[in-house]
């Protein structure tokens, strides 16, 4: 199906709520689709952590713009918004971090894929979608890592928006090693490779934390070294890893917002 330019693609957006009995509150979802009638093909998937970020993201534009310039398939994005319980409900299922942060993050994987993905497709009836991507931001794209690499067979893409890969299993002043990485060590881990392609970001300015003093923030590095070992299992760059480094980049929706066409394009590229 071609969009030409001067027809204006508009992105209807619908907030729905699921009483989640998993996670004990009630999940509100941002539904973002080209408006009735525009699309024809088979739809294609995004879940998307922290939803109640999306003005900050300007997502709505991002996708109108995309659209217009004829540069992705037609997509339905899920954003998920985040509760209260945040630092428990992301992080890694069955990892808790030092802190005892992300006690709840197996909870959460169970809601994406026994109330979310039912949701779903009863709202939509749609039951196939062509590829299924899930991203997140910060701690939000260590949870959407985490559960994709689980469950590929739900999963096709993940975005990670300057994820958490710090997130480690003890202290740095209690005899930390990068061995006390989570993230890391279940990768490396995970017997056999899953069939998923991945899409990173960090900005230069993350952040100012740089805990082994080699001039490059945490941030960077510990993303770099997640590239490190989804090569050493022999997945390949640029067939199935990206990284995009932002200049100036900090930690915040803005530059995810302005990443955001880079990743859309990547996972959902005509």
């Amino acid at each position: 199906m071609y969009y030409s330019t001067d027809t204006e693609m508009k992105i209807a957006l619908q907030e729905l709520t699921i009483q989640s009995t998993i996670l004990e509150r009630d999940v509100t979802c941002t539904l973002l689709m080209p408006e009735d009638g525009a699309v024809a093909e088979p739809l294609n998937l995004l879940l998307l952590n922290d939803g109640q970020d999306l003005e900050a993201l300007k997502l709505a534009d991002t996708l109108e713009n995309l659209y217009e310039r004829n540069c992705i398939k037609p997509l339905l994005t899920v954003a998920i918004h985040a509760g209260e319980d945040r630092l428990q409900e992301y992080g890694i299922a069955g990892k808790p971090d030092f802190k005892k942060r992300g006690a709840k993050a197996d909870l959460y994987t169970k809601f994406i894929k026994t109330e979310l993905q039912p949701f779903i497709t009863e709202h939509t009836g749609i039951e196939y979608f062509e590829t299924t991507a899930f991203a997140g931001f910060s701690l939000g794209g260590l949870s959407a890592m985490d559960i994709a690499w689980n469950n590929p067979g739900l999963f096709d893409k993940v975005g990670a928006f300057s994820a958490s890969f710090w997130w480690r299993g003890k202290d740095l002043i209690k005899g930390y090693t990068d061995d006390d990485r989570l993230m890391h060590a279940m990768l490396k881990n995970t017997t056999g490779k899953p069939e998923l392609k991945f899409w990173l970001q960090t900005g230069t300015k993350d952040e100012t934390a740089d805990r082994n003093k080699n001039g490059i923030i945490d941030s960077i590095d510990d993303t770099i070294d997640i590239i490190k070992v989804l090569l050493a299992k022999g997945y390949q760059r640029p067939a199935d890893i990206q990284y995009l480094e932002v200049l100036n980049g900090t930690h915040n929706p803005e530059t995810w917002g302005k990443a955001m066409p880079k990743f859309l394009q990547w996972a959902f590229g005509k």
